[in-house]
């Protein structure tokens, strides 16, 4: 299956201070605006719109990034909207409300 999905996902560095933890939040954001993959930064989590396959991916690199950038330990919360049978669109959900 090739359909889109869409990717809820939230980076929580653990133990370290706020401008780390910041630090190492906008690394992985910086490689989710790399893949060229729709996306929108929300302010607990960002939704990113692709491929299975591309999103899953991206949370790898995004994870990397946040160790490259001085995390140790992470909390990784997902969420994943698939369907077998078609895509999952971010404006589908929200294009109403913008």
């Amino acid at each position: 299956m090739s359909h889109k999905v869409n990717l809820a996902i939230q980076i929580l560095p653990m133990h370290m201070n706020k401008e780390q933890a910041y630090s190492a939040i906008d690394a992985a954001i910086a490689k989710i605006e790399a893949s060229g993959l729709k996306y929108v930064v929300c302010p607990f989590e960002t939704v990113i719109e692709g491929t299975y396959e591309e999103v899953i991916k991206l949370v790898d690199d995004m994870q990397d990034a946040a160790y490259d950038n001085g995390a140790e330990s992470l909390i990784v919360n997902m969420k994943l909207h698939r369907s077998k049978s078609g895509d999952m669109y971010i404006d589908d959900k929200i294009g109403k409300y913008r």
